[in-house]
């Protein structure tokens, strides 16, 4: 038996290889179709039952019938990532904040790179939604999957972005 378990799955967006450990979901990464997911019928139940829920939630969030995840995560990374990751999990579906304002939800109003730097590592995007923060002046701002993807989930959630 394997403490992790994965699935790919098909979305809007692309390919989603998503992973969890029985404490929750460690990662969704999209793919480029080559990912190979491990039978969770081989893995923990738990880590499993993490992963179903996990794709599960993102169909619905997708298809419109979801706008805020209900999952087990299991966030790995330094403290300060894992507080930025928190924040981001404050955003509200359809709203947006600019780097700036992130930092200052954290308490460290000048840790705007720093905190975009936490965000571009964030393991688990669409359900910690990274998409959400602009760059100052509200510009689109960079993304790890590309502008497009990050585009598209902000139209997905009735947000429209110069950029």
């Amino acid at each position: 038996m394997t403490d992790v378990a994965s699935v790919v799955m098909r979305s809007p967006v692309g390919p989603l290889f998503i992973v969890a450990s029985p404490a929750g979901v460690t990662s969704i990464e999209f793919s480029d179709g080559r990912a190979v997911a491990r039978s969770a019928a081989g893995a923990d139940p738990s880590a499993g039952r993490h992963v179903e829920a996990a794709a599960l939630q993102l169909d619905e969030y997708f298809a419109g019938r979801r706008r805020a995840f209900d999952l087990a995560l299991d966030l790995r990374g330094t403290a300060f990532q894992v507080l930025a990751w928190q924040a981001l999990v404050r955003i509200p579906f359809g709203a947006t904040v600019t780097y700036g304002e992130q930092a200052a939800m954290i308490g460290r109003p000048t840790a705007a790179r720093a905190v975009g730097s936490a965000n571009g590592r964030n393991p688990v995007p669409i359900v910690v939604p990274c998409h959400r923060v602009l760059a100052a002046g509200r510009a689109l701002g960079g993304y790890s999957s590309g502008l497009d993807v990050k585009r598209a989930l902000l139209a997905l959630e009735g947000v429209s972005v110069a950029g």
